[in-house]
């Protein structure tokens, strides 16, 4: 169910940077038990203009695998390039 959870992430885009939420590394964990999934993320920053969408789009997408959701957002550690897969970070021209 984990992979499901992921594949589904990977529809939410973040609009300013344009990538999938799980290409990003904002998706730090993922657990499932029974018929409820635990989402901790991060955002690219405390300040991000679209965390509150962010979080509700990636609620959304993992209600409609027929799971019950919570979202937990962390700082800790804090988002950095880094997390990003190496696709995203060549095309931002950073490797």
């Amino acid at each position: 169910m984990k992979k499901l959870i992921e594949e589904k992430l990977k529809e939410v885009i973040d609009p300013e940077i344009g990538f999938d939420v799980i290409s990003l590394g904002l998706i730090y964990n993922i657990e499932v038990k029974n018929k409820k999934a635990k989402i901790t993320m991060t955002l690219t920053s405390p300040f991000c203009p679209y965390g509150s969408m962010l979080i509700e789009m990636v609620k959304r997408k993992v209600e409609e695998l027929g799971l019950e959701v919570e979202i937990e957002l962390t700082f800790n550690p804090p988002w950095s390039i880094e997390k990003a897969s190496k696709n995203v970070r060549k095309k931002l021209g950073l490797i």
